[in-house]
């Protein structure tokens, strides 16, 4: 499971990214947060912290090894 952030929900505010333990949130080109799947840890701080609701924990896409 990792967290997965709605580009047409986020805002921008950046507040996942500094809530983030395992620093995996990041910003795109156009200023929108994504999450780097190999760094989320499943935590759900970036979730609770977000006042916009963009973001989900849903199934990796990653293929196990």
């Amino acid at each position: 499971m990792v967290a997965k952030i709605n580009a047409n929900s986020c805002a921008g505010c950046g507040s996942c990214i500094g809530e983030c333990p395992a620093n995996a949130v990041s910003f795109n080109d156009d200023d929108i947060s994504f999450v780097i799947e190999d760094k989320c840890n499943d935590c759900g701080s970036c979730l609770d912290i977000c006042a916009h609701g963009a973001i989900t924990i849903v199934q990796s896409t990653k293929k196990l090894m």
